[in-house]
């Protein structure tokens, strides 16, 4: 299964980000293999929407699970009808290698 945590930034020594579509960036994790590719959220400072954008990146990309501080209630409507599982962590200063940790 892929999971996406949201980042403040393109390293695992990044912080978590509590946002969902604001995030900066988005630790894309493959647990089969173990890997983590980064991908910048170009969607970040757009005026509306941003939430909903993120979510149909999240169904393109194939991720059955994101862990984020919070989602709205589009983004949330969208998940929950690809059945994309919503992890909402209250971490903040964690790292996203805290997190990958934990999930081991």
């Amino acid at each position: 299964m892929k999971t996406v945590i949201t980042s403040t930034g393109n390293s695992l020594g990044s912080d978590f980000d509590l946002r969902f579509g604001r995030a900066a960036w988005f630790c894309l994790h493959d647990e089969e293999s173990g890997e983590c590719t980064f991908i910048e959220n170009v969607n970040a400072d757009d005026s509306n929407g941003a939430g909903l954008k993120v979510s149909e990146r999240m169904v393109e990309l194939g991720v059955g699970k994101v862990i984020s501080g919070d989602f709205g209630p589009k983004a949330k409507d969208l998940l929950d009808k690809f059945n994309i599982q919503m992890v909402i962590l209250q971490n903040e200063g964690a790292t996203i290698q805290n997190i990958l940790d934990k999930l081991k």
